[in-house]
């Protein structure tokens, strides 16, 4: 009662200022404002304390003059702002007891009127976001760059089974969070011709687009420290063609407006169509260029001369997309600030590094020599002498060696005709960096083993690995309260700063009553999710059963549908009454399949109509339940991932270079079932093999397989439960009103390759999902389990990445917070 007392006095104060930021900066009666409006005020007072730290911030690194690390990336997953900063000022508890009367919204209540920030679409923008939380924390002076997306990727609904997508209007009332910066405006070109004279040339641009400048706060955590993430948007030099608009033409008046700006509406556009690549290639060029203009601007205040930017800066380029900044950093040195060559090429290397995020060849991008003469004829020119040069001395070095040569070089030249040529970004920023990394262990010494042979031969040291990780205070502080308490009554609550101290916990998985409070904490959580999914969809499920979860990017080479074959298969053992052995299941997917990915989209179908026939059989009951989440998001993540028992990490060995979901199941007491692949590996190093479930075969088994003549058919005819399974979806019992409509996926499993492995691995699969069930009807040794998962999850913080990027690839060892 003492305690529930000093709170409610702590809180009173602080209401009082939410009350008079309602009536003084939102305009509405703090007696009968609505929910909106007090998340509104609310967020205006965390992000008031959030600006002065901001620029005490920006004021002490001027005046220090302090070596800065620039992150470029396409994609900031930053999820919701306002549970963060409450957390990051340390004003969560005041917030949550100002609003825990019975007459209003409670704190949780108005959290979720906050739209996710549509930055982004997967794991390298939830990655991107993590990092920024970790560079503030660590007190790194640290800048983030990207693009300020107007309507996100799509908002994602499922009708019919089939996902639709709409614009995901995350702005359409604002948002608190972001700071206009209206003089900060750089031109962006693109078009026309190049010239060359002598060591620079001239760009007679064809047309011109204005990036402005919005900036978002990243807080640290335990510091005062606040970084920036400066966003682009795209204007029209001049908003409408007046004299379209006088003349009565109003369509064309407002195509002017719209050619310009719509190179910040969508996060990658459908790239189906020409234009639609036209438009990416646009997008990437337009962020670098304004970043790096924007970049060169402040050095040039603090120091009057460009000749020393390798001293005072790191650009660091998540994955390919930022990739022109290369030849874009060439052409400001050259020739806008008339530096040679020489001089300009030894400090661009100096200053980039890269991280690549896929072994698959399919999926590094490139774009036609055509395409990028016609929008960035500059650029194109800095290219072709980048590579010129850079083969001279490949041919200096291995003389005659025509294959390295041709692995290496940034043109592919494809069947040698004109139209066929393609420039390989990836090589680009190889090439223009002097560190590039992985992103996992295995995928680190895969690729320089596989796509970057070549290079790891010209240059090994070069090449290192940083394993991902996350930032335990989104993924449990603020996302999983009940087990953060609970840590922090058992072990302290420094874990939240130091990741390592949950080593702790292992002597506690032994403790009876700490096994009960873990199983507490994982059953609130998994209530929460259950009453949301109720709502959502309709699918009601029992919380007691084991939920089994499934969420990521649809893709064929994550295996979504592998997942779906063990769900098919353990319907027909009900059915068949062979499920005696099995715990009561529901299957969790949750997902988005890009706009114009087939196959990712029947994937997306097939789930819904399995869901559909499972969940309302009789036979079945509770034992088994199927549910597709729709419109995935950081903040139903943050929901999913504290109810999960089982994460599903099931991508063919080798494909999948790290994963971060992962990491963020297990932090909260998930246990995996996955393949040796991407991070699991070092997953399972750290939890125990016995305190994982690891299946299929690994990355040099998948090879031999493929070499050796791999026969899905074979496997199919000769596994009467596997064959079973795929007739059932092939024949159409779960789409009778369109038997064909899964043939295709049929075919490409059985008759067509099975490239990524599916059917190889799914009798090993199978088998582990029985020890699963015969291991959660033993609680206890469930539980402990679980709890060793949490124990030995310290490696994975995005704080230890950020570290071992600061020291080995920035430069910024200095500038660490002191552990």
């Amino acid at each position: 009662m003492a305690e529930s007392r000093k709170n409610e006095v702590a809180a009173a104060p602080f209401r009082a200022e939410v009350d008079e930021t309602l009536l003084h900066a939102v305009a509405a009666e703090p007696a009968t404002a609505n929910t909106k409006e007090i998340y509104k005020a609310l967020a205006y007072v965390a992000r008031s304390q959030l600006a002065s730290r901001w620029v005490n911030t920006q004021v002490e690194d001027r005046k220090k003059k302090a070596r800065r690390v620039y992150y470029m990336s396409m994609e900031f997953l930053i999820g919701r702002t306002l549970d963060n900063a409450l957390s990051a000022i340390g004003l969560r508890e005041s917030a949550a007891a100002a609003f825990a009367d019975a007459g209003g919204p409670s704190l949780a209540e108005i959290l979720e009127c906050e739209p996710d920030a549509a930055l982004g679409n997967g794991g390298l923008g939830r990655l991107a976001a993590c990092f920024l939380d970790s560079m503030a924390t660590l007190e790194l002076p640290s800048w983030g760059y990207g693009m300020r997306y107007e309507y996100g990727m799509f908002a994602q609904s499922i009708v019919n089974g089939m996902q639709i997508e709409h614009p995901d209007s995350w702005l359409v009332d604002g948002t608190v969070w972001e700071f206009p910066r209206p003089g900060t405006v750089f031109p962006v070109r693109f078009g026309g011709s190049a010239e060359h004279h002598g060591e620079w040339a001239e760009w007679n641009a064809a047309e011109a687009v204005e990036a402005r400048a919005f900036d978002y706060v990243i807080p640290g955590h335990g510091t005062e420290r606040v970084s920036t993430l400066r966003l682009w948007k795209a204007d029209a030099p001049a908003q409408i063609d007046l004299n379209a608009f006088n003349s009565g033409d109003y369509a064309r008046a407002a195509e002017f407006k719209n050619r310009f700006e719509n190179i910040s509406w969508v996060l990658y556009p459908n790239d189906s169509t020409p234009a639609g690549r036209e438009l990416r290639l646009r997008q990437e060029y337009f962020f670098v260029s304004a970043s790096l203009q924007d970049i060169t601007f402040h050095h040039l205040e603090e120091h009057n001369s460009l000749n020393n930017l390798a001293d005072q800066i790191a650009i660091h380029l998540n994955d390919t997309h930022p990739a022109i900044a290369v030849a874009e950093l060439m052409r400001l040195f050259c020739d806008e600030y008339g530096m040679l060559w020489p001089m300009a090429w030894s400090q661009c290397q100096r200053i980039f590094s890269y991280t690549n995020h896929t072994l698959m060849p399919e999926a590094l991008e490139t774009w036609p020599v055509s395409m990028i003469q016609q929008v960035l004829p500059r650029h194109m020119l800095i290219i072709y002498r980048i590579n010129l040069e850079f083969l001279a001395e490949v041919e200096r070095r291995f003389p005659g060696d025509m294959d390295l040569i041709r692995s290496v070089s940034l043109i592919d030249e494809g069947d040698g005709s004109e139209g066929s040529k393609r420039v390989r970004m990836a090589h680009l920023c190889i090439v223009g960096s002097h560190r590039v990394n992985g992103v996992s262990q295995l995928h680190s010494d895969l690729m320089v083993r596989t796509i970057f042979a070549g290079f790891a031969k010209l240059y090994p040291e070069r090449f290192h690995n940083k394993t991902n990780g996350v930032t335990p205070r989104r993924w449990l502080a603020q996302a999983n309260l009940d087990l953060a308490a609970l840590l922090d009554r058992s072990i302290g609550g420094d874990w939240r700063l130091d990741l390592e101290r949950l080593r702790k916990l292992r002597p506690l998985a032994g403790d009876a009553a700490f096994r009960a409070d873990f199983a507490a904490a994982k059953r609130n959580n998994k209530i929460r999710l259950a009453d949301y999914i109720r709502r959502e969809t309709g699918v009601v499920l029992n919380p007691d059963s084991l939920f089994d979860v499934q969420v990521k990017r649809i893709h064929e080479y994550k295996r979504q549908l592998l997942n779906v074959l063990h769900v098919v298969s353990r319907y027909n053992a009900i059915l068949h009454g062979l499920d005696a052995d099995a715990a009561p299941r529901c299957v969790i997917f949750a997902g988005k399949a890009a706009s114009s990915y087939h196959m990712a989209k029947q994937i997306i179908r097939l789930i819904n109509d399995i869901a559909i026939m499972i969940n309302s059989d009789p036979r079945v009951r509770d034992r088994l339940k199927v549910v597709f989440i729709p419109n995935y998001s950081v903040s139903i993540a943050e929901l999913i991932m504290p109810a999960a028992d089982l994460s599903e990490q099931i991508s063919t060995a080798g494909t999948e270079a790290s994963g971060t979901g992962n990491m963020k199941f297990a932090l909260n007491g998930a246990l995996t079932i996955g393949t040796e692949d991407g991070a699991n590996i070092e997953i399972r190093d750290n939890v125990g093999s016995e305190n994982i479930f690891i299946f299929g075969n690994n990355a040099q088994q998948v090879e031999i397989l493929r070499r050796s003549g791999y026969d899905p058919r074979a496997i199919y005819q000769n596994n009467p439960q596997l064959n079973e399974t795929l007739n059932k979806i092939d024949g159409g019992f779960f789409s009778p009103q369109e038997r064909r409509r899964y043939h295709d996926l049929f075919n490409s499993l059985v008759n067509y390759g099975d490239h990524y492995l599916l059917l190889a691995d799914y009798g090993d699969y199978v088998e582990k999902q029985g020890r699963i069930d015969a291991l959660y009807k033993t609680p206890d040794e469930w539980q402990r389990k679980a709890i060793l998962n949490v124990a030995g999850m310290g490696p994975f913080s995005s704080d230890r990445t950020i570290r071992e990027y600061a020291i080995d690839t920035w430069n910024l060892g200095a500038s660490l917070k002191k552990a």
